[in-house]
Formats: structure tokens, sequence, C-alpha cells
């Protein structure tokens, strides 16, 4: 079992940032992935960023890219994304999800990103 603690969602102006952040029990390098979903209201989950952790290779969103970076500290078992240049589209309940080397997912519990004036 696999727990994961998501935290640094929050409201923010068109054009700022934000860093969320997904702590995960256990170290994050005997994992498979880590990435993170959004959620909009009435559409369906899709993927913002995901790592590889063996080698560290990544893979974002075409809507995102430029504008956020996935990373890592395995000190902290933990995996961040950074979020820069926000818009009101962005606004979702962003989660963080890990794949294990047996490929069985979990899920945190969402944080919340809006974007708004």
């Amino acid at each position: 079992q696999v727990q994961l603690v998501e935290s640094g969602g929050g409201l923010v102006q068109p054009g700022g940032s934000l860093r969320l952040s997904c702590a995960a029990s256990g170290n994050i390098m005997n994992f498979y992935n880590m990435g993170w979903y959004r959620q909009a209201p009435g559409k369906q989950r899709e993927l913002v960023a995901v790592m590889i952790m063996d080698g560290g290779s990544t893979n974002y969103a075409e809507s995102v890219k430029g504008r956020v970076t996935i990373s890592r500290d395995n000190a902290k078992n933990t995996v961040y994304l950074q979020m820069n240049s926000l818009k009101p589209e962005d606004t979702a309940v962003y989660y963080c999800r890990v794949v294990t080397a047996n490929r069985l997912p979990y899920w945190g519990q969402g944080t919340q990103v809006t974007v708004s004036s």
C-alpha cells in the first residue's frame, strides 16, 4: 500500500505560479513512475506530466508544455509540479499518481488549483 499526500494547491491569478508537492510513503526510486493528473468539472481526468523514475525521463501534455515542470527529491520521497504562466483553463483538481514496480497504481486525494482574477 502506497500513501500519497498532495499539497500546494490554491487560488492564483492568471499568469501566476504554483508548486504542487506529492509526498509518498516509501522510497520513490522503487516506483515505476510518478505523475500528475487533473480533472476539471464535467471533464475526464487527464495526464499533466509523468516521470519514469529509472532514468528520469518525462512526458507532458501538449497543453502545459513549456509552462510546467515535474521534478523529484529522492531524499524527501517527493515529486513536485511547478506550474508557471497559469491560465483559467488550468483550473482543476490535481491528483498525484504512482505506479509501482508491480504496475499497481495509487492515487492521492487531490488538491484544488483555481486560476482566477
